[in-house]
């Protein structure tokens, strides 16, 4: 989706680091975030997230309820507990990259300080091409040498041997930030063995964009320069490279959120306020957590999160969220807020996010083969703000020559669920939309003039 220019219904999310808002509809499921709202990127309250430390989340509580502020951490010195593991690509299984789809969510957050509707858009335009980088990899995630073997038998594990698994292969990162550098900084791991590493890419944005020094810091304190294989605003993820990673540190073990269970330990290790190394534990406290983040139009992601209690703040961002095996199975990218601070000002209160494992593989796949990362879209434009109604998504307007009027959607359908999956309002619309791939052909029921009607659409692709 490419992002609408802002209505008169939009409003600012928020400034980097800023609050983000939470759904308040526990009966949300979760999708991937890699889209815009249901419309076009350059459109609507959808943001691409990307800003250094940016991550508001709107969500819309029940009627009466207070909006929740959230914020992502931003970036702090200190690096990121890495977490070595056990059994690399020749002694366990190279993970592979498999076609997974999120069921659609339910519930969707209001952002701190914004009241009334916010324009979401679903935009619709051609792939863009471009050379792929130093790093880049013409196989994608099945070309790369990563390790899905649990380094822990599930009787062993403790916090304790967790944190002794995953240490080494969590790295701090700093980042160039307004022409300073290390004025940025967050947390990272090692992702295969050919020396890639994953963070947010709210953490290294401002440096990409101003070709600053980006560096991989390990346990010991050793830096390494890295470059930008490519980052996804819409995800909030990015892949760095270094020749040196690859020579001396392993890569984690890949788990996958989809196999966790609400009330699950967990492990979130990083370097929140710049203390480097920091293991905190917790446990899952919630599953396909619709929340977005970002400061502006221009910076917004939606993700169907996994929600913990386990403490992250502030230079946790971009960091692994580890299961009791040694799996990583999430990257710890936003937290909750009960005060109207910027996110830098506030810290953990129990409520923290984190990027599902499923949707990780599937952007670095397309980052690793060209350098980029796409989202789905349809090519329409949905209010994401203002009170939900549980009723679904309103359309405001169908943009010429996309899937959404191929399908025969016009302005003023009202989606009611994607694939059988029930839509609430715009949000949930997005992130429902976003949890499928470019290309899939979905199912959309919608009323018209109060008729239920049903059809197909099959998603169009924008680089975000």
């Amino acid at each position: 989706m490419s992002q609408h220019e802002p209505t008169e219904d939009d409003q600012p999310h928020g400034e980097p680091t800023q609050p983000l808002r939470r759904t308040g509809d526990p009966s949300s499921s979760w999708l991937p975030p890699t889209g815009n709202p249901v419309g076009d990127p350059s459109g609507g309250s959808s943001a691409t997230p990307g800003a250094p430390g940016s991550g508001g989340w709107p969500s819309f509580p029940p009627p009466g309820a207070p909006p929740v502020p959230m914020t992502t951490p931003m970036p702090l010195d200190g690096p990121r507990h890495a977490g070595g593991r056990e059994g690399r690509h020749g002694r366990g299984g190279r993970t592979r990259m498999s076609g997974w789809v999120w069921p659609a969510v339910t519930a969707m957050a209001l952002v701190l300080g914004v009241v009334g509707g916010v324009a979401g858009s679903i935009g619709y335009q051609e792939w863009q091409e471009r050379d792929a980088g130093p790093g880049s990899v013409a196989g994608g995630f099945d070309a790369v040498d990563t390790n899905d073997v649990a380094p822990l038998a599930a009787e062993d594990g403790s916090v304790a041997a967790v944190a002794k698994a995953l240490l080494p292969s969590t790295v701090q990162i700093s980042a160039a930030l307004d022409g300073q550098e290390g004025g940025a900084t967050g947390s990272g791991f090692v992702l295969d063995e050919q020396g890639h590493v994953v963070t947010n890419n709210h953490v290294i944005a401002d440096a990409a964009e101003d070709d600053g020094l980006i560096q991989i810091v390990d346990q010991e304190g050793n830096r390494f320069d890295a470059t930008v294989v490519g980052r996804s605003p819409v995800y909030d993820l990015a892949v760095l490279y270094s020749e040196d990673v690859e020579e001396q540190l392993e890569p984690a073990a890949l788990g996958r959120s989809q196999r966790l269970r609400v009330g699950e330990g967990v492990v979130a290790i990083g370097s929140p306020l710049g203390l480097s190394s920091t293991v905190t534990s917790g446990i899952v406290s919630a599953l396909d957590r619709p929340v977005t983040t970002g400061s502006s139009n221009d910076d917004s992601s939606y993700i169907n999160a996994v929600q913990t209690d386990a403490a992250i703040n502030p230079g946790n961002s971009g960091g692994p969220l580890v299961n009791l095996r040694g799996q990583v199975v999430g990257v710890n990218s936003a937290i909750a807020t009960t005060g109207g601070g910027l996110g830098g000002e506030s810290g953990n209160i129990g409520v923290g996010f984190a990027i599902p494992m499923e949707q990780v593989i599937i952007t670095s796949d397309q980052i690793l083969r060209d350098g980029e990362a796409r989202f789905p879209v349809i090519g329409a434009q949905v209010r994401t703000g203002g009170d939900p109604t549980g009723e679904g998504a309103e359309i405001d307007e169908v943009n010429a020559d996309t899937p959404a009027e191929a399908a025969g959607l016009e302005k003023g359908d009202v989606i009611t669920a994607v694939d059988g999956d029930r839509v609430v309002d715009g949000k949930s619309l997005i992130v429902a939309i976003r949890t499928h791939q470019p290309g899939e052909t979905i199912e959309f029921t919608y009323l018209r003039d109060g008729s239920e009607q049903t059809t197909e659409i099959t998603l169009g692709s924008e680089v975000g």
